[in-house]
């Protein structure tokens, strides 16, 4: 789709314009540049290309350091680090403050200001250092684990190596310099994972994890410092109100976003009881890990070139379209193949005592072949100057997810994941209503990238429920997995190639036109 509307790129270049945000009158967007399309798109294809192998390399490592160290912690010893992860991943957010964002998005910021932000983001990481020792002793108590509050005193470091690295590595990701990026998270992974085995090894216990993630945060700052230093001024906070807008606007997007990311688990854990958030749990584990692993190789470089064409509605109208295609013919087959086998999952994987798995897995399957494809909405809009649209919307799910998961509840942990299914398509309507807006996209666009993924999928299903008939589930479920596994690949690959070789044809020259250049 990234190709489709080349010839009408070529003849009104510079003829689109996008509004300045609601972040602030005294902003609005910078003159586009001329960009070369191919180039861009080369450039797109291999940064994602450069982000899988970096991610894919250090997970592989990360699977194989987890089995090894995991025989020689206790689960009291992951359950530790767990408990303080609560508090630490949240305040992680707070540690950004829209930064990141605002950098990306607001590219007429000046040296001065950028500067300025540099000095606030280590402020900041400093004032969360501080802010941990304080609420160590407290979050021990609340969860009666006295050591608890060593390790979240300690691991408040990360916040002041945080504070170094968000500017200079948000610049790197603005410069589309992602192969260095994926050279330092994977030197960082490897640092990480070679301190947590020796420090395990040694019997430091639960130490050797908290020492082996300040370890990844550490040097993922001195390699990203070093590559792209950047110099501190004074902060002019008087001079800096509307850069400071939009960065509290993104900052709260992303805390709403997390709250109610998270409000099924509270839901379960408080209404139903541990048992079912273990179930819960390990269902939303299997059904968004493997899509999420895939969409974030996408979301991961995506904003950069959004901020890149900002002010060019019909480039982000040819990213939206060519972006939600690729992700579609990956994630929703795999999401919908979940939900058409989850009891052979199950089986299979964990074995009969998870059985309370199979219900909520089916449908969020369901939620997650639709969830994948909207992960780029948030980008396109803050990237493009509405920050404070997305704040708003944001804070609307924040809302209205835990009401639908509170309802959901009555119905056991399937209710829950109902909820997702039900509400979630509802709240979106407004995020998509802009995107289309913003983008100069018609729905019918939007959809027509979207069928080849629905209607090879739809084929894949019928298949593999056939398959079911004939192959069931009986006494080898890894089996019965294996073969409707790949009955589904085949019947959804030999779909795409027959009812739209054209479309495919289209994409796999272009992918290895630009593994040519």
């Amino acid at each position: 789709m990234i190709e489709q509307t080349q010839a009408e790129l070529q003849n009104s270049k510079n003829s689109a314009e996008v509004p300045a945000s609601d972040a602030g009158d005294e902003l609005s967007p910078p003159t586009p540049k001329e960009v070369s399309n191919d180039s861009l798109d080369r450039s797109l294809a291999r940064a994602v290309a450069w982000s899988a192998g970096a991610r894919w390399a250090s997970q592989i490592l990360s699977w194989a350091s987890t089995i090894v160290v995991a025989r020689l912690l206790t689960p009291s010893d992951y359950g530790l680090v767990g408990m303080a992860g609560l508090y630490l991943n949240f305040t992680m957010l707070i540690s950004r403050a829209g930064i990141t964002d605002m950098i990306l998005a607001l590219r007429e910021l000046t040296e001065r200001t950028i500067a300025e932000l540099n000095t606030l983001s280590v402020i900041l990481g400093l004032a969360l250092v501080g802010v941990s020792l304080v609420v160590a002793a407290p979050i021990a108590h609340f969860f009666s684990t006295p050591p608890l509050a060593g390790v979240v005193a300690v691991s408040g470091l990360m916040y002041l190596f945080s504070g170094f690295q968000i500017v200079p590595r948000t610049l790197l990701q603005r410069e589309l310099r992602f192969k260095l990026l994926a050279w330092i998270d994977m030197v960082s992974a490897f640092c990480q994972i070679f301190i947590t085995v020796v420090l395990a090894w040694l019997k430091f216990g639960y130490w050797s994890l908290v020492v082996g993630y300040l370890t990844s945060f550490a040097v993922t700052s001195i390699l990203v410092f070093a590559f792209r230093p950047y110099e501190f001024a004074l902060p002019r906070i008087a001079l800096m109100r509307s850069e400071l807008r939009f960065a509290r606007q993104a900052l709260l997007s992303q805390v709403a976003t997390y709250v109610y990311g998270n409000a099924d688990f509270l839901v379960a854990g408080r209404m139903l009881g541990g048992q079912a958030l273990g179930n819960y749990t390990v269902a939303w584990t299997i059904a968004s890990a493997p899509v999420d692993k895939i969409a974030s190789l996408f979301t991961g470089v995506a904003p950069a070139y959004f901020s890149t064409v900002q002010a060019d509605r019909l480039q982000l109208r040819r990213y939206l379209l060519g972006l939600t295609e690729a992700l579609s013919l990956v994630t929703v087959p795999a999401s919908i193949g979940i939900a058409l086998v989850p009891d052979y999952i199950v089986l299979a994987l964990l074995g009969p005592k998870w059985s309370g798995v199979v219900g909520p897995l089916r449908l969020l399957g369901i939620f997650i072949a639709g969830r994948s494809i909207a992960t780029i909405l948030p980008n396109i809009l803050t990237a493009t100057r509405e920050a404070r649209f997305v704040m708003w919307a944001t804070i609307a799910s924040a809302i209205i997810m835990p009401i639908a998961f509170l309802i959901g509840s009555r119905w056991g942990t399937s209710g829950i994941a109902a909820a997702w299914v039900i509400a979630y398509p509802p709240v979106m309507v407004p995020m998509y209503y802009k995107v289309f807006q913003k983008t100069g996209t018609r729905l019918k666009e939007y959809i027509s990238v979207l069928i080849p993924a629905i209607s090879a999928s739809a084929v894949m299903a019928a298949a593999v429920l056939c398959s079911r008939y004939m192959l069931p589930l009986g006494t080898r479920p890894l089996l019965s997995l294996l073969l409707t596994a790949t009955v589904g690949a085949l019947s959804y690959c030999s779909s795409l190639a027959i009812f739209h070789r054209s479309r495919m044809s289209q994409t796999i020259t272009m992918l290895r036109s630009i593994g040519a250049n």
